[in-house]
């Protein structure tokens, strides 16, 4: 009989734990997901907020749930949120509690400091209040078109269409926009 190799044996150990399919749910930012995507009945409204939201809450909804929320559930065998529970890991490694309010969102850090995430149905925009300051993310204008609000601070008018998503998409990405080809 052959000599079982050392190397081999952890690579297929390795493979057993890495491809075992106990990847978990995802809820939160399925849950995430489902709210952009449906947040309007405008396709396009929908994405262009979709691109202004993604790097900072869609990037910290994926990491809660891949690091923390499926590995409870895997081990536990019950999804936090789904017991009530709403914690979310930030990229700090602390543990935020999200409140969904009826105009938007409450989100207090473990030092008690608390941020929101506010519609207002008056001027028809989101916007982040933080320390007492409030900053627009974006708004409806009234001739249909939206005013955006960029990570830089820039402002951009586009259309509530495809064309408009694009611009935001080049806008907000800049050079990190990169396309595949065959």
């Amino acid at each position: 009989m052959k000599k079982f190799n050392l190397k081999v044996a952890a690579i297929l150990l390795s493979g057993t734990i890495l491809f075992s399919s106990c990847v978990g749910s995802f809820s939160l930012f399925n849950t995430y997901a489902r709210w952009q995507t449906h947040m309007t009945d405008n396709k396009y409204v929908n994405g262009i907020v979709g691109i202004i939201l993604l790097p900072i809450v869609g990037s910290v909804t994926l990491l809660a749930d891949a690091v923390v929320l499926n590995t409870i559930e895997f081990w536990s065998g019950t999804n936090p949120l789904h017991a009530g529970t709403k914690t979310i890991k930030g990229q700090d490694g602390r543990l935020y509690a999200v409140k969904t309010m009826k105009n938007g969102y409450e989100i207090k850090s473990p030092d008690g400091e608390i941020s929101y995430f506010i519609h207002d149905k008056k001027n028809d925009s989101w916007s982040l209040k933080q320390n007492g300051e409030v900053r627009e993310i974006f708004r409806f204008n009234e001739d249909g078109t939206i005013k955006a609000r960029l990570m830089s601070g820039q402002t951009i008018d586009v259309t509530n269409d495809e064309a408009g998503l694009n611009q935001v998409r080049e806008a907000a990405m800049g050079d990190q926009l990169y396309y595949a080809f065959n």
